[in-house]
C-alpha cells in the first residue's frame, strides 16, 4: 500500500502517519529526511542538492524528484507513506509523470484539513518527546496536555522546536501550504482531480477531531 499524505503543520499528519506505518509496516518517508540521507550518504544526487542548499537556494525539481523516487523504490518495498512532498502543482504533476514511468502506484491520497488559526495554535503548543516525536503532547489541547512537563505517553523529557515558537515562521510555512493556487493545497487538488478520474483514491479527514476518531475514520477508509 502506497499513500501520499497532505496536511498543514499542526494537523496531526505525523501522528496519523506513524500509526499507519506501524499497522501496515510502511516506510514513512519525509521530504526533509530524504535530503539529509542523500547528502549524508554522499550520493550523486545528494552532492548536487548540497550545492544549492549551501547557497541557500531551493533544490531544483530535476534533482528533488529523482531523489524522492529513488527513496520510494529503495525503502518502500513493503509500501510507503510520503509526507511533505509535493509542495506545489508543478511538483505534483512531475511526480505523477515519473511515478507512471517507473510503474509505482499511489493507492491512496489522504488530506487532513484544519482551519489555519487552529493549526497555528496547535503548533505553538506542540511539545516533542525525546523518545518519540510522534507521541502527542500539546499544552493548548486538553486531551493531550502533558502532565508536569513530561510526555503523557512515556514520561520522557519534552522540548519545543525553535521555529514552532516563532509565530512568523509558522505563518511562513502555512503561507506555502494554504495557497490553493500555487502552494501545497494546489498540489493536493491535483491529486483529487486524478481521483475523480479513477487514477487513485482520495480520503478527506477533518483534523479538528480527536486523534482516535481520525484514526478510526482513516482506517475504515483504507479498508
Amino acid at each position: 500500500m502506497n499513500i501520499l499524505v497532505f496536511g498543514p503543520n499542526g494537523s496531526g499528519k505525523g501522528t496519523q502517519g506513524a500509526l499507519l506505518q506501524k499497522k501496515f509496516n510502511l516506510a514513512h518517508i519525509e521530504s526533509g529526511a530524504i535530503f539529509r540521507e542523500h547528502i549524508g550518504g554522499g550520493s550523486e544526487l545528494g552532492k548536487k542538492a548540497k550545492v544549492f542548499i549551501d547557497r541557500g537556494d531551493l533544490v531544483p525539481d530535476e534533482i528533488t524528484i529523482p531523489m524522492v523516487l529513488e527513496t520510494l523504490k529503495s525503502k518502500g518495498e513493503n509500501g510507503w507513506l510520503l509526507d511533505g512532498f509535493p509542495r506545489n502543482t508543478a511538483q505534483a504533476r512531475k511526480l505523477w509523470e515519473e511515478i507512471q514511468k517507473t510503474g509505482l502506484k499511489v493507492d491512496y491520497v489522504v488530506e487532513i484539513s484544519l482551519p489555519r488559526d487552529i493549526a497555528k495554535n496547535r503548533i505553538l503548543g506542540r511539545r516533542l518527546c525525546k523518545n518519540d516525536n510522534n507521541h502527542p503532547n500539546n499544552i493548548h489541547i486538553d486531551a493531550i496536555k502533558p502532565a508536569d512537563g513530561k510526555c503523557r505517553i512515556c514520561g520522557g523529557e519534552l522540548s519545543a522546536r525553535s521555529d514552532d515558537l516563532d509565530g512568523r515562521a509558522v505563518d511562513k510555512r502555512h503561507d506555502i501550504y494554504y495557497d490553493a493556487e500555487n502552494g501545497t493545497l494546489a498540489a493536493a487538488r491535483f491529486f483529487k482531480r486524478l481521483a475523480d478520474q479513477g487514477e487513485t483514491k482520495y480520503i478527506e479527514l477533518d483534523g479538528e477531531g480527536d486523534i482516535s476518531a481520525i484514526r478510526d475514520k482513516l482506517l475504515a477508509a483504507l479498508g
